[in-house]
């Protein structure tokens, strides 16, 4: 399984906003009017049984920023759920996180994902 896969194509069910892997952004780009930044802060394994992993934990960071405030809290919001019913682990409803434009406010959560060793 592609979990990076598995994050995008959870999001894109939904919403077609473009998702963009955090900082690979040129400094010269324009922003998107919105859009998803993500990055994997990590993988881990864990729970090991005859010098094997069982699972491999993913950390990642997901953010939405828009130039529209008011789709900051509530896209976020929904994305939320439709992670938790994809088994994403979401800890809380998010922090606020700063933008490199003006025009653009943004919302972050931090999302774990147990994928289970075959």
């Amino acid at each position: 399984m592609n979990v990076k896969q598995l994050l995008i194509d959870t999001i894109n069910s939904k919403y077609n906003y473009p998702i963009i892997l955090q900082g690979s952004m040129s400094e010269d780009e324009t922003y998107p009017n919105s859009f998803f930044t993500f990055y994997n802060n990590d993988t881990f394994d864990g729970e090991f049984y005859d010098n094997k992993e069982s699972i491999t934990t993913w950390d990642f960071d997901l953010n939405f920023y828009s130039n529209d405030p008011s789709l900051v809290d509530s896209v976020l919001g929904d994305v939320i759920k439709l992670l938790k019913e994809k088994s994403f682990i979401v800890d809380g409803k998010g922090h606020d996180v700063m933008s490199d434009e003006i025009s653009h406010t943004g919302r972050g959560i931090n999302i774990l994902y147990k994928e289970k060793s075959q």
